[in-house]
């Protein structure tokens, strides 16, 4: 993308599966420099290590900043001098976030407002922040503390585009297959110790999505954003036993075992409510959820009016294109990290 030819990036919580992602889509362009902001220094030496492994004309490029978004001091410091910004720091596993809701909300709320007060300040041109399913109609901790941060998300973007132009827009999307706290490496790992699948609820219905495709949403969002902009990419889905038979299809059958669903589990995902489909752009393998743009001038809108009576119908991944076996053998096989476990099996 000519946009990043000589510009900076940052991207918070760069050292998890999205960070890996986004460095191997950006190292070898013209890109100016990746800044890596995380908490964990051993993550992040251990990213060190391997892009001067695997990238060595490269890794110069990529610079590493220890912070948390909790800290605004932080975020200002790794800030300075900063074009872009990937959004991508998280709490994001479902039952620990039951178990500590208030941590949910320093890291996804309250670090999310910290994180876009700097980008403002210091200028950042755009900001694409990460959100998740879970945000649309949330049930649990982690989904609630997603929800506050896309309310957060517009409120800024209504901020920056009045005082200095920052673009801030958001992207959602289902689970990232293989990446932190996906069941797929769980239900590897399991066939390898020659134990049975736990499944949660076998007819759950989930969305499939690679890393690749998280990586591509984020630069649609990226090139296509106006400010407080919600992007969702149409995704297929197949059923939690569907998915275990596919990965037992390809590493070996060890039985399944039910143990039923665990706290603040969804039954489906849904990526787009009914009301958001009342304001959403068909863009072809993306939908565009526009930003409500009304004041808190109330009044008119008894007087002038402006009310939406249409029936609709949420998109979720029980209404979404339903994966078989085959269709979800494909998909896992266009992951580096099914590929990389088969041909460790092979060898």
């Amino acid at each position: 993308m000519l946009e990043f030819d000589g510009a900076t990036l940052l991207i918070t919580g760069g050292t998890g599966s999205f960070g890996h992602t986004v460095l191997k889509h950006f190292l070898t362009t013209n890109i100016g420099q990746i800044r890596i902001f995380s908490r964990d220094e051993k993550k992040q030496d251990d990213m060190r290590h391997e892009l001067q492994r695997d990238y060595p004309d490269y890794y110069g490029k990529v610079k590493f900043y220890i912070g948390d978004v909790r800290n605004s001091q932080t975020l200002a410091d790794a800030m300075v001098g900063v074009d872009y910004i990937f959004h991508a720091a998280a709490l994001k596993q479902v039952p620990s976030c039951e178990f500590f809701p208030m941590e949910a909300v320093r890291t996804n709320v309250e670090g999310t407002n910290n994180m876009l007060h700097a980008a403002i300040e210091c200028g950042v041109k755009k900001v694409v922040c990460l959100s998740t399913d879970k945000a649309a109609y949330p049930i649990n901790a982690m989904g609630t503390s997603k929800a506050m941060m896309e309310h957060i998300v517009r409120a800024n973007a209504r901020v920056a585009a009045e005082r200095n132009g920052t673009v801030i827009c958001c992207t959602r999307y289902g689970n990232v297959m293989c990446s932190r706290g996906s069941v797929i490496p769980l239900f590897i790992d399991q066939i390898k110790a020659g134990n049975p699948i736990t499944i949660t609820n076998p007819a759950m219905t989930r969305f499939l999505m690679n890393l690749d495709e998280a990586v591509d949403l984020v630069q649609f969002a990226f090139e296509h954003a106006n400010p407080g902009d919600l992007f969702i990419q149409k995704a297929d889905a197949s059923t939690i036993e569907v998915l275990a038979q596919a990965v037992q299809r390809l590493f070996g059958d060890t039985g399944t075992k039910v143990i039923g669903t665990r706290h603040g589990e969804k039954l489906y995902e849904t990526l787009m409510t009914v009301e958001e489909t009342q304001r959403a752009e068909d863009m072809g393998h993306y939908f565009r959820v526009s930003a409500d743009n009304r004041d808190l001038n109330y009044d008119k809108y008894f007087i002038d009016g402006q009310v939406h009576l249409e029936e609709g119908e949420a998109y979720t991944s029980h209404n979404t294109k339903r994966l078989d076996v085959d269709g979800t053998i494909e998909k896992l096989l266009s992951t580096d990290f099914v590929k990389g476990e088969l041909a460790a099996k092979e060898a």
